[in-house]
C-alpha cells in the first residue's frame, strides 16, 4: 500500500488533528512533505527491481545488463538496435543457436534492419551422395526443366548445385564452398502508389496500350514483401522487396487459374491482388479489383523495326479479348479486344529512400493557420490556392493527376511592423500527386511571406519565384517533393529535356530551403540564399549546369549543402556549408565550353567544404577531409544509376572507393544516402557474424538490389 499524506494524517490521534486544523493545518503540511519523500523511495525500489529485467529496465541499465553476458554495442543506426534492449534478451538465445542459418538470419534483419536470408553454400555444391542417404532434393545436374529454379540460378534463393569455389566470401566473391556462409540483404524500398489511373501511351491510337506509371514512362513493379509471422524457417521470394518478373509471375497466375502445371513456389496471393504488390481496378467508391481470371502476364516489350523504331508493342495480338495482359518488369498494360477501360493501378516501385514525392507517412505543417481547405479528385486548385493567399493550408488528398499549371500565391504584408503570411500547400499523408502542368509554375510570394511546398511532383514546367520591386524577405521551403528532371519523361525513361531547369529563384531577398527533393537544375540571383538538404539536384549529366544564376553559368545564389548530391557544374557566390555531399561535375568536351572550373566558389575566403567529394579542379573555399586528397588521389563515385526513375537512382555502387562510401563525417557515405549508414550497418553485421558463426565458418555480404 501507497504511504500517501492522508493515509499517514489518518494515523494521528484525533486531538492532534483538531488542534492542527485550529492552526491552518501545518502538520498536514509537514506529512505531505514525508509522503513526497516516501513516494520517491517506493518508486526507486520498484524500479530497482524492474532494473533486474531487461524487457522492464530503464534504458541507461541495458548496457550494463549487456555487459553481464558479454554484449558487444553496436552503432546505433538501425531503428531495431537503436536501443540495445531487444539485442541483449535476444542475446542468450541467439548463443544457444550460435552459427545456424536460421539465428543468422533474424540476426542480420535486425542489425541492419534490411530484409534478410542467409544460405549455406555447402547445401547448393554438386557432390557425389552416399547411396544409403540420396537426397533426391539436391541433384547435381542442372534441372532445366524447372524453370523457377533456372530463372533463380546466381542468385539469393539459387537451387542449382555449383562446383566449389576456393575463394573466400568476405572480399564478395567467392561463394560455394564448405565453410562459406552467404548474407543476402535487400536495400531498395518497394513504395506504394494507389489507385492511380493508368497512362494512355501516346504513340497507341487503338486506345489498349497504357502505363502504370503517372509520368508515362516504363517502370520496374517490386514485390510488398510479407513479413514473416515467426522464424521457424528461412525467407523465401515473397518476404523480401525484389523487383517483380514476368515469367515467375506469370507462373503464378497460371497457377491461380488452375494451370495443371503451375510452379511449387508460385501462389498468386503473393503478388497480385488488393494489398499485394499490384492490383488492377475499375472505377468505383470503393475501386472494384479485376480478377485474376481477367489478367495475363506478358512480356510487352517494344517491337523495333529495321530503323530502329518502336511499331508496337510485344504480344499485342495475343491477349485474349475480354482479358487485360500486363508486364510487371515494364510496368506496362495492354487492355484485350472487348476490355473497356479506364482501370485504376495499385503498384509498387523501388527506390533507394524516402525522398521526393511519395505515399510515406508525413506530418504537414500548418495544422493552425487560420484557413483550412482541402481538394481532391483532381479537382481546380486555383480556386483553392486563391481562399489561402493571406494565410492558410491546402491539403490534396489523393494520388491522381493534376493536369493544371496554378499560381501559388502569397498575400504581402504592407504594414511595416506587422508579422508575415504563411502558405502551405502540402500532400496529405500517404497521398503523392502530381501536378502535371503545362508551363512554368509561377510562385507569387508577396513581402514577407512564407510559402511551403510539400510532397508534391511537379512536371511539364518549372516554379518560378520572379524578382520584385521591394527589398523585404520571403521563403520558399520545399519539402519531399520532386521537380522531374529533364521537366517530363519520354516512354522509355529518358527525360525529355536534359538539363531543363525545374527551380528559378529571381527575387534577391529570397530564401528558399530543399529538404528530401529531388529536383532538376536550379538557377538563383546571387544575393539569395539556397540550402539544400538530403536532396539530389540532377542536370541530366555531370557536364550540365546544376546550379548557378543563368544558363550562361554566372555565380548563383549563396549555396549550402548537407548530405546532397549534386549531379552537374555548380557557380555559387558563396559556398556557405557543404558538408557529407557529392559534386559530381566535370567540364564538358565540347569546344564551346565556357566554365574554367566544375564547381566554382565566386568567394574563397568565405565558407568551408567538409567531407565532401570535390571534383579536380574545383574552386571552392577552406576544404577539411574531401577526397580526392593525396591518400586518395583519382577517385571516383560509381552510381547503380542516374536516370531518375530508376529503382537505383543516386546510390552509390559497392565498387565505390571507401573514401567516398565511407567518408562522410560519422563514418558514413557522402551523398544524398547518407542518412542511411549503409557502412555502419555493414560494420554491425560483421561485428556479430564475428561472434555469432560457428569456428571455421566464413560469412560474405552481398547485395541483392
Amino acid at each position: 500500500m501507497s504511504i500517501s499524506a492522508e493515509r499517514l494524517y489518518s494515523l494521528l490521534p484525533a486531538v492532534y488533528r483538531l488542534r492542527d486544523a485550529e492552526q491552518g493545518e501545518p502538520l498536514r503540511a509537514l506529512l505531505a512533505a514525508f509522503a513526497q519523500e516516501f513516494a520517491a523511495l517506493e518508486e526507486n525500489v520498484a524500479q530497482l527491481y524492474d532494473d533486474q529485467f531487461i524487457e522492464t529496465c530503464a534504458d541507461w541499465v541495458a548496457p550494463y545488463i549487456g555487459d553481464l553476458i558479454g554484449y558487444r554495442p553496436l552503432h546505433g543506426v538501425s531503428p531495431r538496435i537503436a536501443s540495445p534492449r531487444a539485442e541483449v534478451a535476444h542475446t542468450i538465445a541467439f548463443r544457444r543457436r550460435k552459427g545456424t542459418a536460421l539465428m543468422l538470419e533474424e540476426l542480420a534483419q535486425d542489425v541492419t534492419d534490411w530484409p534478410a536470408h542467409a544460405v549455406e553454400f555447402f547445401t547448393q555444391l554438386a557432390t557425389t551422395q552416399y547411396m544409403k542417404h540420396v537426397r533426391l532434393q539436391a541433384p547435381a545436374t542442372a534441372p532445366l526443366r524447372d524453370l523457377p529454379a533456372m530463372l533463380r540460378l546466381g542468385g539469393a534463393f539459387n537451387a542449382v548445385a555449383r562446383t566449389a569455389e576456393m575463394r573466400r566470401p568476405e572480399s564478395g566473391a567467392g561463394r560455394y564452398n564448405i565453410p562459406n556462409v552467404g548474407i543476402f540483404l535487400w536495400r531498395l524500398l518497394a513504395l506504394r502508389l494507389s489507385a492511380i489511373p493508368l497512362t494512355p501511351d501516346p504513340d497507341d491510337a487503338s486506345g489498349r496500350r497504357f502505363r502504370l506509371n503517372p509520368l508515362g514512362a516504363d517502370c520496374r513493379l517490386f514485390r510488398r514483401a510479407q513479413t514473416e509471422d515467426d522464424i521457424s524457417h528461412l525467407a523465401e521470394p515473397v518476404n523480401v522487396p525484389e523487383p517483380l518478373g514476368v515469367r515467375l509471375m506469370a507462373l503464378a497466375v497460371r497457377a491461380a487459374q488452375g494451370s495443371t502445371t503451375p510452379a511449387p513456389d508460385a501462389r498468386l496471393d503473393d503478388d497480385y491482388g488488393p494489398a499485394e504488390s499490384l492490383a488492377l481496378l475499375r472505377p468505383g467508391n470503393p475501386p472494384v479489383p479485376v480478377p485474376v481470371g481477367s489478367v495475363r502476364v506478358c512480356d510487352l516489350r517494344d517491337i523495333v523495326d529495321g530503323g530502329g523504331n518502336v511499331v508496337g508493342w510485344n504480344h499485342e495480338d495475343a491477349v485474349p479479348a475480354g482479358t487485360i495482359g500486363f508486364d510487371p518488369e515494364r510496368g506496362r498494360v495492354l487492355l484485350g479486344a472487348a476490355e473497356d477501360g479506364p482501370l485504376l493501378a495499385t503498384f509498387h516501385y523501388g527506390q533507394a529512400r524516402a525522398i521526393g514525392g511519395g505515399e510515406y507517412e508525413r506530418a504537414p505543417e500548418g495544422g493552425k493557420l487560420p484557413v483550412q481547405r482541402t481538394v481532391g479528385q483532381g479537382g481546380a486548385l486555383q480556386p483553392e490556392l486563391d481562399a489561402i493567399a493571406g494565410g492558410g493550408r491546402l491539403l490534396i488528398q489523393d494520388s491522381l493527376a493534376y493536369a493544371q499549371t496554378p499560381v501559388l500565391k502569397v498575400d504581402p504584408v504592407l504594414a511595416p511592423n506587422a508579422p508575415g503570411r504563411g502558405v502551405v500547400v502540402a500532400a496529405a499523408s500517404s497521398a503523392r500527386p502530381l501536378v502535371a502542368a503545362s508551363g512554368d509554375v509561377t510562385l507569387d510570394i508577396g513581402a514577407r511571406g512564407r510559402l511551403v511546398i510539400e510532397g508534391i511532383v511537379f512536371s511539364g514546367g518549372a516554379l518560378r519565384l520572379p524578382a520584385g520591386a521591394d527589398d523585404e524577405p520571403r521563403e520558399l521551403v520545399l519539402r519531399d517533393c520532386t521537380l522531374v528532371p529533364g521537366l517530363a519523361l519520354h516512354p522509355d525513361g529518358n527525360a525529355v529535356s536534359p538539363g531543363a531547369v525545374s527551380l528559378v529563384i529571381g527575387h534577391p531577398f529570397a530564401s528558399v530551403t530543399l529538404e528530401r527533393c529531388i529536383t532538376g537544375p536550379i538557377l538563383a540571383v546571387p544575393d539569395a540564399e539556397v540550402t539544400l538538404r538530403d536532396c539530389i539536384v540532377d542536370a541530366g549529366a555531370p557536364e550540365n549546369t546544376a546550379c548557378a544564376a543563368g544558363n550562361t553559368g554566372g555565380p548563383g545564389a549563396r549555396l549550402t549543402l548537407a548530405e546532397s548530391t549534386v549531379i552537374g557544374k555548380v557557380h555559387a557566390s558563396v559556398i556557405v556549408l557543404a558538408s557529407d555531399s557529392l559534386f559530381f561535375a566535370r567540364l564538358g568536351a565540347a569546344p564551346g565550353e565556357t566554365w574554367t572550373a566544375p564547381v566554382i566558389a565566386e568567394r574563397r575566403q568565405e565558407g568551408c567544404v567538409r567531407f565532401c567529394f570535390v571534383p579536380a579542379g574545383a574552386i571552392t573555399p577552406q576544404r577539411y577531409r574531401c577526397v580526392p586528397d593525396a591518400q586518395h588521389p583519382g577517385v571516383m563515385p560509381h552510381f547503380t544509376s542516374l536516370r531518375y526513375g530508376d529503382p537505383g537512382y543516386g546510390q552509390l555502387r559497392h565498387a565505390t572507393d571507401k573514401a567516398i562510401r565511407e567518408g562522410a563525417s560519422d563514418g558514413g557515405e557522402m551523398g544524398v544516402l547518407h542518412a542511411l549508414f549503409q557502412p555502419q550497418r555493414e560494420t554491425n553485421l560483421r561485428i556479430r557474424l564475428d561472434e555469432y558463426l560457428r569456428f571455421g565458418l566464413h560469412a560474405g555480404i552481398f547485395y541483392a538490389t
